[in-house]
């Protein structure tokens, strides 16, 4: 039964994806909506009632479909693995999944590619499910490259928009760079561990020297491809380009499951990394140099989705710096609370723009909280939650990294906490240009403004309450004694003893007194935070404006430290002359070549036309003069 149950988790979005590719043109909207989210939806339903029947310390049940290739002893199966990583990843995919195919049915209903987006939306599933149920580095790649591929098709997806299409190339493309890496990892890992298959490789690891270069070669390269998928420095860039998809693929891909794909693959893969301290050190400080830049970045943009999507890029170093520390609990307990309110905002964000008319602009926006009140209320919820209201998910989850970043090196605390603070002031920014103020937009977009349907508001409400009770899950050890820290004893079977003994280790190096401090400061400034900004565009009532008009740091800030064009001057600029010393090389070499060729092949043509005129006499002649040539040359040879 447990066999049938986790393939029908993987097969029932890919049976809506077959359905609604190949029919869904003849089928009615609200049909093709309907399979679409239903689907997902049962797929929530059985990875919940295999939730509530496997223990935390259950062993990993592994479910093969057939053994797909053997190659110098190493074998590799289609399997899948069910495990307390697994299944809590299913959850939120399946979960946050399910609502935002809900929530699309009211935002894309007036589109012509309907059919299309939920086909895509599907296929994104099954891809995204088959990358964290695989029982092996290879069907986890497959599903790494299946939801690049889906990335691709939803950030496109208005393709006859040129800018768009060029959106997706550079995910597509910035992603191929970190796949490599991924790809360099499990070919080493297969080589010096004959196995592929994670509980194989688990057993083997012991065979690696304590930082050697072996093991360093390998955890660098996953790492790469962590790099690349959760958007960290320098393939970072690609995400807030990737904004140019339906709100709703931003509150899927680029929000609750994509971009923490890499964040998964450092967590399942943490029988590596404990023995590699030196690229965990350099992880550390990956996730902190991108928390800082993407918090910079997201305090001068005006585009309300540009803020969130540089948003996603900070928490996703947040939980980065995590990893870095040994933190793996923390950081797949942050990647859950993110999920929540991230979607939420994304979603709400999307309600906002709906109203709007397709407006994203915060400069012609204002005054909205009286106009879209459940809107309003649920992304004052999510907004909360990001910028750190005290019990809130985000604030508890992200106070346990703040604390794993204290135990490593209090310095490490101080930039976290900035950070901390830069995510308070540009959400808060955001929440107050939006929704308050006098509106600013043209007398069409506030006619045009209405409050979104049911099935638009209904997610927003159910990740508004996820985002507030979210953080129930780990409570501190500090406010709930006894039995705190559930997901932690929920994942410890996951991780190694040495991953576990040095978390406890970091924590038993802080006293109470301690962490009560430092959660005491990060609530403080959660409120400082938020009084200067209110008071700053609410009481003052500052407006932004044109990224242009800016000076100094606010300009880098719109301007985003000019990265973009960096890259642009470098890379692509260097790439494209290449492509044109090519085609330099093509015509004036090559198709010379070419045509010398075939040039001396037609003339000789014309010459042998002369002899090859069909008299017989003159073949005769040729045929004799030819042996008497040849006749002659042996005489003399000889």
């Amino acid at each position: 039964m447990m066999e049938n149950l986790i393939f029908a988790i993987l097969l029932l979005p890919l049976a809506g994806f077959i359905i609604n590719g190949l029919f869904g043109k003849q089928l009615p909207k609200n049909v093709v909506g309907g399979i679409a989210t239903l689907v997902v939806f049962i797929s929530f339903c059985i990875a919940g009632y295999i939730f509530l029947n496997f223990d935390k310390d259950s062993q990993p049940v592994i479910v093969r479909a057939f053994e797909w290739f053997r190659i110098n002893g190493v074998q590799v199966n289609f399997s899948f693995q069910i495990d307390q990583l697994s299944l809590m990843m299913v959850m939120i995919i399946t979960g946050i999944g399910s609502l935002i195919h809900l929530y699309s049915i009211g935002y894309m209903h007036n589109d012509s590619g309907f059919h299309r987006f939920f086909a895509y939306l599907n296929l994104f599933i099954f891809m995204m499910l088959l990358l964290v149920m695989g029982s092996n580095y290879v069907i986890l790649f497959i599903g790494w490259e299946g939801v690049g591929l889906c990335s691709y098709l939803l950030i496109g997806f208005w393709y006859k928009n040129a800018e768009y299409g060029k959106a997706a190339r550079k995910a597509f493309i910035m992603n191929r760079i970190g796949d490599l890496g991924l790809l360099m990892g499990i070919f080493m890992i297969a080589f010096h561990t004959n196995a592929l298959d994670f509980l194989s490789v688990a057993q083997n690891a012991s065979k690696f020297e304590l930082n050697g270069t072996i093991i360093i070669f390998i955890c660098a390269s996953l790492f790469i491809g962590a790099v690349g998928k959760s958007a960290q420095i320098p393939l970072f860039t690609w995400l807030p380009d990737a904004m140019a998809g339906p709100t709703p693929v931003s509150a899927l891909i680029h929000a609750a499951t994509m971009v923490t794909a890499g964040i998964y693959l450092v967590v399942r893969s943490n029988f590596l990394y404990v023995l590699a301290p030196t690229v965990m050190d350099g992880i550390l400080f990956t996730g902190l140099l991108t928390a800082l830049i993407a918090a910079f970045f997201a305090l001068r943009q005006n585009d309300i989705k540009k803020v969130l999507a540089y948003s996603t890029v900070s928490q996703l170093g947040f939980m980065v710096v995590a990893l870095g520390a040994g933190a793996y609990t923390a950081a797949m307990f942050h990647l859950m609370t993110h999920a929540f309110f991230k979607a939420l905002l994304f979603l709400g964000s999307g309600s906002v723009i709906h109203a709007m008319g397709g407006e994203q602009d915060m400069r012609f926006m204002g005054g909205l909280k009286d106009k879209i009140k459940i809107t309003h209320i649920t992304f004052l919820i999510g907004t909360f939650a990001i910028a750190g209201m005290p019990l809130f998910s985000g604030m508890i989850s992200k106070d346990e990294i703040l604390v794993a970043a204290w135990a490593k090196n209090p310095i490490f605390w101080v930039i976290l906490f900035l950070i901390a603070a830069l995510t308070a002031a540009y959400m808060f920014r955001m929440y107050y240009l939006t929704f308050h103020g006098s509106f600013r937009g043209s007398e069409a977009q506030a006619k045009h403004i209405h409050e979104s349907p049911l099935n638009m508001t209904v997610p927003l409400a159910i990740l508004a309450v996820l985002s507030v009770v979210g953080g129930l899950i780990n409570l501190p050890h500090i406010i709930a004694h006894g039995d705190y820290s559930r997901l932690q004893h929920w994942l410890s079977p996951i991780l190694t003893e040495s991953a576990k003994s040095q978390m406890e280790a970091n924590l038993k190096g802080i006293s109470i007194t301690t962490e009560y401090f430092l959660m005491g400061i990060t609530v403080l400034m959660f409120f400082a935070v938020w009084m200067f900004i209110k008071n700053r565009y609410v009481n003052k009532g500052k407006l932004p404006v044109d990224e242009n008009a800016y000076t100094g740091w606010e300009r880098l800030s719109a301007k985003k430290l000019y990265i973009d064009e960096l890259y642009h001057a470098i890379i692509v600029r260097t790439v494209e002359g290449f492509g044109r010393a090519g085609k330099m090389f093509d015509n004036n070499v090559l198709d010379r070549v070419v045509h010398f060729i075939g040039d001396g092949a037609e003339e000789s043509g014309k010459s042998m036309k002369k002899i090859q005129n069909g008299n017989v006499e003159n073949y005769v002649l040729i045929m004799t003069l030819a042996i008497g040539f040849i006749l002659i040359v042996n005489f003399i040879l000889q």
